[in-house]
């Protein structure tokens, strides 16, 4: 295993819940040296410091709607050799850190990035992109279960996503960080692109997964409907003017975002997920993050120092072996009170709980400490499976665990 430490820095604002569900799934990783560092609001941390292995954390209070400075603060509190990234929103599967870090093994990798699952648990956002001056990503081929080591031509970047990638400390504090110019929005793809501008590599680990749930906050509402666009629009036209060399191209460029983000927000109101006075004020909020983006200081990078404080290694609660808990779905209380027992005890558990029906799967992450997949035995759990396929309850836990085996 890697002798590599890493520092996990997740940021948050307004969301006490998710933070707590987050760090629950971090606290179990399987992983040897980590530690973790949290940047929060005051609610945010008060609700941190009532889980139980509070005391093991770094903890750093910072209530602006400022990603990009948040993450510098908890980089400048990192002392690993690595520095990873997850949202407050999403949960990394117990393997996650490990995978994401041994990429670092290899000296060329300067940076890592993961596949990220929606909603879902199952089907991916995203896998491997990357990422053109004008900010327009396109799949990128990689192995789907070994790292790929990347680097990509003049006017390209890897794109890592900022719930999910690592960096190196050295290189990521020598570069400043991320720039605060980015509030919300483009922060780690601009630095993707200084990444590429320094000819460094990036590796895409497929095995480094993290499960996103796209949680409300200032700019959406908890079914996902666009609430201000303001912020995007400012950081797209702020990376326009570090990165794209033709000024001339821009206003068609953001033209191009705002008739894509008009039919987004047409498509919920159809949806009822907006009222048609909201697509107007939206928009009218996007006018004036791109007036803000065009007249925004961009101000050198300067280096990050060493962190004050050691590293503080983090006892993870993942002391235990790997175990599959399975049943029908009529036992699944008792299920559940069984795999959470054993969580409790060190293990880390998946549960998996079949109906005799045709519904989809779905896998979420217990508060508990516990993976748990449920739907009918023989429905879909990847959603290019057939609709209806029949299956032994035996085998189709086999395919199941085997699906994740090398996640957890």
């Amino acid at each position: 295993m890697t002798a590599l430490r890493a520092s996990v820095v997740i940021v948050s604002r307004g969301r006490p819940n998710t933070l707590c569900l987050c760090l629950a799934g971090v606290a179990r990783q399987r992983f040897a040296s980590y530690e973790v560092i949290v940047v929060a609001d005051p609610a945010g941390l008060a609700a941190v410091r009532d889980l139980p292995f509070a005391a093991h954390l770094k903890l750093i209070e910072f209530d602006r709607p400022n990603i990009a400075e948040a993450r510098n603060l908890g980089i400048a509190e990192a002392a690993g050799d690595v520095v990873a990234f997850i949202d407050d929103d999403a949960v990394p599967e117990p393997r996650w850190l490990e995978h994401l870090v041994t990429a670092f093994e290899d000296s060329r990798v300067a940076s890592a990035g993961g596949f990220v699952r929606g909603r879902n648990g199952i089907s991916y956002q995203w896998k491997a992109r990357t990422i053109d001056t004008a900010g327009h990503s396109v799949p990128a081929r990689v192995d789907p279960e070994r790292v790929t080591l990347l680097t990509p031509p003049q006017g390209r970047a890897v794109k890592t996503e900022g719930t999910n990638m690592a960096v190196r400390r050295d290189i990521l504090a020598e570069m400043g960080g991320f720039d605060p110019a980015f509030r919300f929005y483009m922060d780690e793809t601009d630095l993707n692109m200084r990444l590429a501008h320094a000819g460094l590599a990036t590796a895409i680990v497929p095995l480094a997964q993290v499960h996103h749930a796209y949680a409300p906050s200032e700019r959406r509402t908890a079914d996902r409907a666009v609430t201000d666009l303001r912020d995007i629009a400012g950081s797209q036209m702020v990376f326009l003017r570090k990165h794209h060399p033709d000024p001339l191209a821009w206003p068609a460029i953001m033209a191009e975002l705002r008739a894509h983000q008009r039919r987004r927000l047409l498509t919920q109101m159809l949806d009822g997920r907006l009222e048609p006075r909201d697509v107007g004020r939206i928009l009218r909020g996007f006018d004036e993050g791109l007036a803000a983006g065009r007249s925004a200081a961009l101000l050198p990078m300067r280096p990050i120092p060493a962190a004050s404080r050691g590293f503080a290694p983090f006892p993870s609660l993942a002391t235990g072996p790997a175990e599959v808990i399975a049943g029908r779905f009529w036992r699944r209380a008792a299920l559940r009170r069984q795999a959470a027992r054993r969580a409790a005890e060190g293990a880390t558990v998946s549960l998996y709980v079949f109906s005799r029906t045709a519904l989809f799967h779905s896998v979420r992450f217990l508060p508990e400490g516990v993976w748990y997949q449920r739907g009918g035995l023989w429905g879909r759990s990847l959603r290019s499976d057939p609709l209806w396929r029949w299956w032994r309850f035996s085998t189709r836990l086999k395919r199941e665990v085997a699906r994740t085996a090398h996640l957890r």
